[in-house]
């Protein structure tokens, strides 16, 4: 609990997300990681089975670390329902809550009218481990499980379309 408050305090200071320029022609945050293999770990959803990245290979993977408390995040969930609709059998889509409960989780998603698996990241190891700089953050993953893009910050559905085509190809 202590962590959360932690990192809550310092997202707050910083505000919801980075979607700055410099800091992706930097190198920080997801955009750097791209070609690097994906790392995966295993997470309860929501439903109470349990999910990884892993368990998608052989798919292309559109991962969204996310939380209930994040404005923008809430506001990028109709458009990321609608995309795991659209690409139904094309592009698995992942919610990775960060940092929370998975009832909190599960509620919110459910007043949502999210279909898509939510994984619960009580402890935050993807949004470590993809170098989130805030929160959204969307990593694609092709099929061969190798990162494709990073991305800080919500996007709408023309750019999860834009994103996800050249692991399509």
């Amino acid at each position: 609990m202590r962590r959360l408050l932690v990192v809550l305090g310092l997202l707050v200071l910083t505000g919801c997300y980075n979607t700055s320029e410099a800091a992706g022609a930097a190198g920080g945050g997801p955009s750097g990681l791209a070609g690097a293999p994906a790392q995966s770990f295993d997470l309860r959803r929501t439903d109470g089975r349990t999910d990884s990245l892993a368990r998608h290979r052989g798919k292309v993977v559109l991962l969204n670390l996310w939380a209930t408390w994040c404005a923008e995040c809430k506001s990028e969930m109709p458009a990321l329902e609608r995309f795991s609709r659209e690409y139904a059998g094309r592009v698995d889509v992942l919610g990775v809550d960060e940092g929370e409960s998975a009832g909190a989780a599960a509620e919110f998603a459910r007043a949502h009218g999210v279909t898509y698996p939510i994984l619960v990241d009580e402890t935050q190891q993807y949004g470590g481990t993809y170098v989130a700089l805030g929160l959204p953050t969307t990593v694609i993953v092709s099929r061969d499980g190798r990162v494709v893009k990073g991305i800080d910050g919500a996007l709408t559905l023309e750019q999860m379309r834009a994103a996800v085509a050249p692991a399509l190809r």
